[in-house]
């Protein structure tokens, strides 16, 4: 059980990290850009996986200009939960709701009073701007200004877009958007909002057959798309946002800080590469997807040095949970290249395949080039850390999960580490904590996807169909240092600390929090 030291220590270390203030004169704040690709893998970067069999040389070059993290996480495995962890620092699953969005749903999942990061950086005087993929819901009407909220085709074209989009980026935030509402290739909406309208209007359903036909294309689902919707291009118009605005930001208003949130559409299925991208590997259409991924990173890196942006500006890049189980089974078999390696579990699945991912950060001139970190990092601490920076000061009731990595990134943290233990959120209701070298699973099986039963005859990927050796045990629980594919649940020979790790996600999920109480 835990001892009156335990706390004190969990206690000294939560509020030495959230007191951390800015270390930056006000003119001096730097630029926050955050990329996020969706459904990128661990092992799907060539400097995380040696192995890999697709080239990323501009997420490499990242790698040597700034730090690498090998222990940093996505806050939940799958993408709505994330993305509001993302902007919140607060884990999803504390609102009672667990959506992926599709189609017209709404409302936002962010609530209305709650504080989001754009919020916080716009108060703290930056200018704020996202493109892509906002998948946290928006609230549309019909011809009478009734809400319509509806999965699938059956009421989009009983929408009035001529009237305004409630409860997107613009009302959480941010002051441009482009982007989709949900999943931008794999939806039943296809069009473009900018700011808090559609343009140009769905008009007819998509034409699939217009797409290349290939084991990769797969949840292309039907409906209804504007004209100027393309999907093998939606990457590309999302490049060409944010770089406008970095442009027109500069030479407006050089003087601002901004905070841009680029969300990209790759290497989400359908895998759907723009035209000139095919053929470029030796790893097939997906292959050549997240080539074009990693020369969007390119792209947008190279737009921050010809604006002379680049050196005041803190470059993260990360992904919102593990690689896709179809599409990682079929990367195996075909091109021997495995997206989750070297772990087990995939997208969905509580197991670190599920959301261990790359994250990189660049920031010329306060973090160290080429420097690697294993540091236990989350998507959660980009709140914290970004209020930290912009010398911004944020209300008890915001950033719950969230620790300040400042330290981490400047090379200044001490002995112990900044974020004592990590809540996961699994697919659905399922949750795992994670304290130095022990790691709970508050469940049975992957907490995701069930192997057992979609290959019954255990033919599937050794690495995912593993036997249990303690069927009887209500949790997981597994050392990551000695045993790092989880292959050996540890519960019944370690009860003290299935216990322990029990009680602290326990006690997290009643405060409504993971740090400490704020002074």
């Amino acid at each position: 059980m835990w001892t009156r030291a335990d706390y004190c220590f969990l206690l000294m270390v939560t509020l030495s990290a959230l007191m951390a203030g800015s270390v930056f004169a006000q003119d001096k704040r730097p630029n926050i850009v955050v990329i996020l690709t969706d459904d990128l893998g661990y092992g799907d970067v060539a400097c995380y996986n040696p192995e890999s069999k697709v080239p990323t040389p501009n997420i490499d070059a990242m790698a040597k200009q700034g730090m690498r993290f090998t222990d940093a996480h996505s806050p939940a495995t799958v993408c709505t939960p994330t993305r509001y962890a993302l902007l919140t620092g607060r884990l999803s699953f504390r609102t009672g709701l667990f959506p992926i969005f599709n189609g017209l749903q709404g409302p936002s999942l962010i609530e209305p009073e709650r504080l989001t990061l754009p919020e916080l950086l716009k108060d703290a005087g930056y200018a704020t701007a996202m493109s892509g993929k906002w998948h946290l819901g928006m609230t549309f009407y019909d011809k009478q200004g009734k809400i319509l909220s509806a999965r699938g085709t059956g009421k989009i074209m009983d929408a009035d877009y001529s009237r305004r989009i409630d409860g997107g980026p613009i009302d959480h935030g941010f002051d441009t958007f482009f982007g989709t509402p949900n999943c931008p290739a794999t939806d039943y909406l296809y069009a473009y909002v900018e700011d808090a309208h559609i343009p140009n209007p769905p008009v007819a359903m998509i034409d699939r057959t217009a797409y290349p036909k290939h084991a990769f294309n797969f949840q292309f689902r039907g409906g209804y798309a504007s004209p100027d919707f393309d999907a093998s291009e939606v990457d590309m118009v999302f490049l060409e946002k944010s770089q406008a605005f970095i442009r027109n930001h500069t030479k407006a208003n050089p003087d601002q800080p901004f905070f841009l949130y680029h969300a990209m559409h790759a290497v989400h299925l359908p895998t759907l590469p723009a035209e000139q991208f095919y053929g470029k590997t030796e790893a097939g259409p997906h292959g050549d997807f997240i080539y074009m991924m990693d020369h969007i990173v390119g792209e947008l890196m190279k737009t921050l040095e010809e604006t002379g942006q680049a050196e005041n500006t803190l470059v993260v890049f990360c992904s919102d949970n593990g690689p896709e189980t179809g599409t990682v089974l079929r990367m195996i078999k075909a091109y021997d290249h495995n997206g989750a390696h070297p772990w087990r579990g995939l997208k969905r699945d509580s197991w670190e395949g599920g959301h261990r991912t790359p994250m990189i950060v660049t920031w010329p001139g306060k973090v160290e080039p080429g420097t690697t970190s294993d540091e236990l990092i989350s998507l959660l601490d980009l709140f914290a850390t970004s209020a930290a920076i912009a010398g911004k000061d944020y209300p008890s009731d915001a950033g719950e999960d969230s620790y300040n990595m400042l330290p981490v990134l400047l090379g200044e943290q001490g002995d112990d580490p900044v974020r004592p233990y990590l809540v996961q959120q699994g697919h659905s209701q399922s949750l795992s904590i994670r304290m130095g070298d022990w790691k709970y699973l508050d469940h049975k099986g992957s907490g995701g996807t069930n192997y057992f039963k979609k290959d019954p005859k255990k033919k599937g990927p050794v690495h995912l169909l593993l036997p249990e050796l303690d069927p009887d045990a209500p949790g997981q629980l597994y050392n990551l240092k000695d045993d790092p594919g989880e292959t050996t649940n540890l519960y019944s020979k370690h009860p003290q600390i299935a216990t322990k790790l029990k009680a602290m996600l326990d006690a997290s999920i009643e405060s409504g929090r993971s740090t400490g109480t704020r002074p």
